[in-house]
């Protein structure tokens, strides 16, 4: 039976994209689950999350709200992660996501002095983990590393990586593709905007650097696979 990896789509515009696709090429089935429906309160709406155990890896993905917003669900989301690390479950955290992993094992969320929004190169403690290069970034928020984790990668402006047993979270949107640009532009020109961008240069920007990020970003799932996910559970 293959591995299955679960994608917890916190906000309906927020999907896995070429994630599962990189999933799917290192052998594992793909399940998602939807915690803000479409149209829903984000703050108000209550949510029965899975029992991580029945999945090989959790992927906590992106969302536009801040993890410290509010939202009565989030703490629920941050005990499942800790259940996850419990039973041995590996869990892969994505900008929100990260965010929300770091807080749940005892660091911090706060916001940005500088937000990033666009394609950032990173530098990296590990490039077989974290390739270095180019990735999308689009967040306002940045952690505080929690105890314990050991920090991959950063920008000048931001820690972008951590690992942290079989837990690893990333700040950067490695999923991103033309398509899930063109939906996030839909929901976020004015943020595009403010930052001193343009929607035209983010499209540019997504085709020169798309296709390199995702021959990286199938190199950080498999490495993960094999690397986190595989380990052996501490004794």
């Amino acid at each position: 039976m293959a591995p299955t990896v679960l994608f917890l789509r916190n906000e309906h515009i927020a999907t896995e994209a070429m994630l599962g696709d990189a999933f799917v090429d290192s052998g594992y089935e793909v399940a998602t689950f939807d915690v803000v429906p479409p149209g829903a309160d984000a703050a108000a709406v209550d949510v029965v999350f899975p029992d991580p155990r029945d999945y090989d890896v959790v992927v906590p993905l992106g969302a536009s709200w801040p993890v410290y917003g509010g939202m009565s669900w989030v703490e629920a989301e941050m005990q499942m992660m800790r259940d996850a690390a419990a039973a041995g479950v590996a869990t892969l955290g994505v900008c929100f996501g990260g965010q929300l992993l770091a807080q749940a094992f005892g660091g911090s969320v706060a916001r940005a002095e500088v937000p990033e929004i666009g394609w950032y190169e990173i530098d990296t403690d590990d490039a077989d983990l974290v390739p270095g290069g180019r990735w999308f970034q689009w967040h306002f928020d940045t952690w505080r590393l929690p105890p314990g984790a050991t920090e991959l990668a950063r920008t000048a402006n931001a820690s972008q990586a951590f690992l942290l047993g079989r837990t690893l979270a990333l700040q950067f949107h490695p999923e991103l593709d033309a398509d899930l640009l063109e939906t996030w532009l839909a929901a976020g020109a004015d943020e595009v905007a403010a930052a001193g961008l343009s929607v035209d240069q983010l499209r540019s920007a997504t085709s020169e650097s798309a296709t390199d990020a995702g021959a990286r970003l199938r190199h950080l799932v498999a490495e993960f696979t094999r690397r986190v996910v595989a380990q052996p559970c501490p004794s």
